[in-house]
């Protein structure tokens, strides 16, 4: 009271306390519980240390054993049991290093990094990103299920919770990236409520990846050209038959690395004709020119003779379907017909900076019939094209298989490899200008994207590659009397 005036208190807006049920039992209950407990205590501690013998059953072997010398003989045989037991570790790096990283050094960082950096952090860190809930003062906490180091990387298995979704992981990519010191943080979906998180610490493509001794076999799988190395020390496999293939990336990227890894592993197929590599270089032969031998017919401007080798391609594309129409539903090597691959360095400047209307349409009719009706008959285009924006390629879209090197804006990475693939850590903004060759790979069908390095093809290895292609015998199928091209063996 203020005079004549109430003043009304702010209500209280604390928390209740709670309390354990069990703090309300009576004394005699607790009495008769209290061995229940005892025994409940007992039988859960046996069982983890069961666990923790099964998980760690090297270890724990040799604490036992190493306590027991310790407790017979005293120090000195177990002080000689350790530089033993050192020297041969060192003998197993120096014999296998292979093997000691995978059995033996990366299992010993696996668990030191996860008793030292995400068992004790994960829950304040799930707390503070939003990844946990509170409902009826019980908390909701996504479990992490597995920690699995390579080096480079820390696969962290996690649990969701009920009513989460992959997005919400998604969108906090970099709060868990710098919550646990790496570098960044990739998201993969393995099955429903079950995620892996990607903990990037270093790159493994850091340094380029040597071109492979060319090979006289000519057992070359279209479906599974090796081009290069993924982040995983797996090969690159690039697929081109069924596929077109669209290469984007700034100027110096390496745009000229997945072509050459291309035509490098293609090069003994070639040679044998069973492959046929047609070319088009508005930059006047700058990177074509390089090693003219590896194609059947190449044109170095974006002029009307480039025009016409397009129409002349689409051409054969809808005569070769036609002539299958009712045979076969896909070109094989026994059709004795030659995959086509067609290969168009800077692609925009045929169908978006060709000051000729007339000639920029026909071009991009050539090419959109080519790359929409190609893929059964036999035929392929490899595209590169620095701008990915639907001004300069509007039908992107027929390519199926997308290769995304290193971009100027986040907003590319989405035009180039689908909507929220961004999201999901393929970061081809951020590539390194002292990697040329490093990309993100996504094909029709694939929800995560593949980051690795094309081999890195030095002009030394071009005049190799044009040596190796000017020993061939046989360039091309032969024609048969009506005008088809026939086998090798005709």
């Amino acid at each position: 009271m203020n005079g004549n005036r109430w003043i009304d208190p702010a209500p209280f807006e604390g928390e209740r306390p709670r309390f354990p049920w069990w703090v309300w039992l009576p004394g005699w209950a607790k009495v008769i519980a209290a061995p229940f407990v005892l025994l409940w205590l007992t039988l859960r501690l046996t069982v983890r240390l069961v666990l923790l013998v099964v998980r760690y059953p090297v270890s724990i072997t040799l604490l036992v054993c190493g306590y027991a010398a310790y407790r017979e003989f005293g120090l000195s045989p177990l002080v000689l049991a350790l530089l033993s037991l050192v020297a041969a570790l060192v003998i197993w790096y120096g014999v296998a290093p292979a093997s000691f990283l995978r059995h033996g050094w990366y299992r010993w960082l696996t668990e030191w990094r996860r008793a030292t950096v995400y068992v004790p952090q994960w829950r304040t860190v799930m707390r503070l990103a939003d990844l946990a809930k509170e409902v009826r003062g019980k908390e909701y906490r996504p479990r992490l299920r597995r920690v699995r180091s390579e080096g480079w990387r820390d696969k962290v298995r996690v649990r969701m919770i009920p009513a989460q979704s992959p997005e919400q992981w998604e969108a906090r990519r970099d709060n868990l990236a710098h919550s646990f010191s790496a570098r960044s943080c990739r998201v993969r979906v393995l099955r429903p409520r079950l995620l892996e998180l990607d903990f990037i610490h270093s790159d493994p493509l850091a340094r380029p990846v040597p071109a492979p001794a060319l090979s006289d076999s000519t057992e070359v799988d279209l479906k599974r050209v090796v081009v290069g190395r993924t982040e995983t020390g797996k090969p690159w496999r690039l697929r081109l038959l069924g596929s077109q293939v669209l290469v984007v990336g700034v100027p110096g990227a390496g745009k000229g690395s997945v072509l050459w890894s291309i035509v490098w592993q293609l090069a003994p197929a070639i040679r044998a004709g069973l492959v046929r590599l047609v070319g088009i270089d508005p930059k006047g032969g700058m990177e074509l020119g390089q090693c003219p031998d590896a194609f059947d017919k190449v044109i170095y401007d974006n002029g009307p003779e480039a025009v016409a080798l397009l129409e002349e391609i689409a051409a054969e594309v809808k005569e070769r379907a036609a002539r299958y129409r009712g045979i076969r539903r896909l070109w094989a090597r026994s059709t004795g017909e030659p995959f086509t691959v067609l290969v168009v360095d800077e692609l925009a400047d045929l169908i978006a900076y060709q000051q000729d209307r007339q000639l920029r349409e026909r071009a991009t009719r050539a090419v959109q019939t080519i790359t929409s009706q190609g893929r059964a008959p036999g035929y392929a285009v490899v595209g590169l094209v620095q701008d990915p924006r639907k001004e300069i390629v509007s039908f992107r879209h027929l390519f199926t298989t997308r290769v995304a090197l290193r971009l100027d804006e986040p907003q590319q990475v989405d035009m180039v490899l689908g909507d929220g693939v961004r999201q999901r850590g393929a970061a081809a903004h951020e590539i390194s200008e002292n990697t040329p060759g490093v990309a993100w790979r996504k094909e029709d069908g694939q929800r995560e994207p593949e980051r690795a390095r094309a081999f890195h093809v030095t002009d030394a290895d071009l005049v190799e590659l044009g040596l190796f292609l000017a020993k061939a015998e046989v360039r091309g199928f032969p024609r048969r009397p009506d005008g088809t091209e026939g086998s090798a063996a005709a």
